[in-house]
């Protein structure tokens, strides 16, 4: 067993047994095998490191109260992927292939699955290259999709944090028509500089407008954005440059759950001042409250800074108590390994 205190864990990269790999040529995909060595070998002529052929994923593995080890919601992470790779012109991975490789990646590391009541879980990263050599601007003709994983530690430990958020208008993450609604590099690429202006100035996250007019509310720089009216409603952007993130899918479905009105339509910047309550919502936290919002000379203030919103803490704790088996997964969102 490994030696790893649990209460420490962070939000990083570790050393496990091995990671699962498969490989794409000649029109078919390979059986997948288990590789130790966390580094990986490709022609300087790789396409995706020419232009940018390669997409990617994020998912949790949990132990849950009874001990059962699940999945949670690896089929649409998977049919993500596949809608990612048609669009960078990469062979899909078929989404059983997917769910396959998850559950044998998770049960040859399930020593690194941390215990249930640690708040710990376990962080999947599907990848998918473009390994074949291409100089010429087209698609390569070999690929490679791998799978890795890691224990990581609850991101907020002892509770929810409310943060503060930045709208940085000289910088945009997604061109409209462009690639922001698939799940590739080139994205968190544009948001790099953004991003590191913004912690270094004293901002966690970024909020950016759409890029046409910055009008409407898009995303953060990570995570999908979510408002709270004050009679409940849960409002999200609805733009063709907003990833589909399987959070907020799962969280709108727990609004109505729970008899919440839920809206997803364009968000005028000037309807922020109207939410009783504002979140990110991703993979690694669920949801990370935001008190406050500034752009230029104007600050929004939403709540206090210790502040977590009811509705939000609420939708938090339904999505973790089906992730941990402590509430009944009505849905079928669990994928036990």
């Amino acid at each position: 067993m490994p030696n790893i205190d649990w209460s420490k864990l962070g939000f990083g990269f570790s050393d496990v047994n091995c990671h699962i790999r498969y490989v794409w040529k000649d029109g078919a995909w390979s059986e997948g095998e288990f590789v130790k060595d966390p580094s990986i070998t490709m022609h300087i002529g790789a396409s995706c490191l020419h232009y940018g052929q390669e997409c990617f994923e994020g998912m949790k593995a949990f132990r849950q109260k009874d001990g059962k080890v699940v999945i949670f919601r690896p089929d649409e992470n998977g049919k993500r992927m596949f809608r990612t790779a048609q669009r960078c012109v990469m062979p899909p991975v078929p989404v059983e292939m997917f769910l396959d490789a998850a559950r044998r990646l998770v049960k040859a590391n399930i020593e690194y699955l941390p215990p249930y009541g640690t708040g710990g879980s376990m962080y999947l990263r599907p990848l998918l290259i473009g390994t074949g050599p291409q100089i010429g601007v087209a698609p390569a003709k070999e690929y490679t999709f791998l799978m890795m994983c890691m224990p990581v530690g609850a991101y907020y430990k002892g509770g929810l944090k409310p943060v503060r958020a930045v709208i940085l208008d000289d910088w945009d993450r997604a061109a409209p028509h462009g690639m922001g609604d698939v799940k590739v590099g080139g994205n968190y690429a544009a948001s790099l500089f953004a991003h590191e202006k913004a912690k270094s100035e004293g901002w966690p996250v970024e909020l950016y407008l759409d890029a046409k007019e910055h009008k409407y509310v898009e995303e953060f720089s990570t995570s999908n954005f979510l408002g709270i009216k004050s009679d409940g409603t849960y409002v999200t952007p609805d733009s063709h440059s907003v990833l589909p993130s399987v959070t907020n899918m799962s969280l709108r479905q727990c609004a109505e759950d729970l008899g919440w009105k839920v809206e997803c339509r364009k968000i005028p910047y000037e309807e922020i001042k109207t939410f009783a309550e504002v979140a990110a919502c991703g993979t690694a936290v669920v949801v990370t409250p935001v008190y406050e919002i500034t752009r230029g000379g104007e600050v929004i203030a939403i709540s206090s800074p210790d502040e977590v919103g009811e509705h939000l803490q609420k939708l938090y704790d339904q999505v973790q108590g089906i992730q941990y088996g402590r509430i009944p997964d009505t849905h079928g969102w669990c994928f036990e390994v």
